[in-house]
């Protein structure tokens, strides 16, 4: 199994990056670096996440004066030293087998971008619900039109210097864009595998809300093209503690 570069965006994540860091250290795959890029966070979050060089050899904490999602990702691309990219949130949380079976099924698959599921194991009915109709949406729609979750992404430096990386123009459904861009060139699906996801977004915006966000975003995307004017008000890193 080849190695993999991680790449994960921050801002203001003190209280979630050190899990995330927690269940990196803890993969059975071990060849990887990670590739902190903070969006200059006001709290802890680069201490934090510096304090696991020791059990991270490979880990890296940069920090932009400017903030952003998608020049985030752009960024650790430019950093990272390995052929695989893996672009991840801060408040992800993965299974110690999580890498290896990533690599295993794109190797088999001989895919360079994919996307993964969102797992929704001891969250509550309502979180199930919600992450359900959201991953059938996922598994549809990687035919035809597809999508993705930026939290969680494999890619190649191949497939990011040929696309120009993310979009930096996008403030919403730039990880849709790019899966989008990438699967007219090269075949992208989903990996029989999920990540744990952060319930915070659904706990402020409430699972019909937000729900109805991401469908009428991509509605609109596919009958108007990218949303590249912050059409719909959205706003890195906007939602709070829970």
């Amino acid at each position: 199994m080849g190695p993999v570069s991680i790449v994960v965006i921050t801002l203001n994540e003190e209280k979630r990056i050190g899990r995330l860091m927690e269940d990196l250290s803890k993969q059975t795959h071990k060849d990887f670096e990670v590739i902190v890029v903070d969006s200059n966070s006001e709290d802890a979050t680069r201490e934090v996440a510096t304090a696991y060089e020791s059990s991270l050899p490979q880990l890296t904490v940069h920090k932009m004066e400017t903030r952003g999602v998608s020049l985030g990702r752009n960024t650790g691309a430019e950093l990272a030293k390995h052929e695989r990219l893996l672009f991840l949130d801060a408040d992800v949380q993965l299974e110690p087998t999580f890498l290896a079976n990533a690599i295993s099924q794109l190797e088999d698959k001989q895919l360079e971008v994919a996307g993964v599921y969102m797992g929704s194991k001891n969250l509550p009915l309502v979180h199930k619900f919600g992450y359900g109709l959201f991953n059938l949406g996922l598994f549809v729609t990687q035919f035809v039109f597809p999508t993705a979750v930026g939290a969680c992404i494999f890619s190649t430096k191949r497939v990011h210097q040929q696309l120009n990386g993310f979009d930096e123009e996008i403030v919403l459904c730039e990880d849709c864009d790019y899966v989008k861009r990438a699967s007219k060139t090269w075949r992208f699906r989903f990996l029989n595998l999920t990540f744990g996801f952060d319930p915070r977004r659904l706990d402020q915006d409430g699972v019909f809300k937000m729900g109805a966000t991401y469908l009428k975003a991509n509605v609109r995307r596919f009958f108007y093209g990218e949303m590249r004017n912050n059409e719909m008000d959205y706003k890195f890193g906007h939602y709070k503690e829970q």
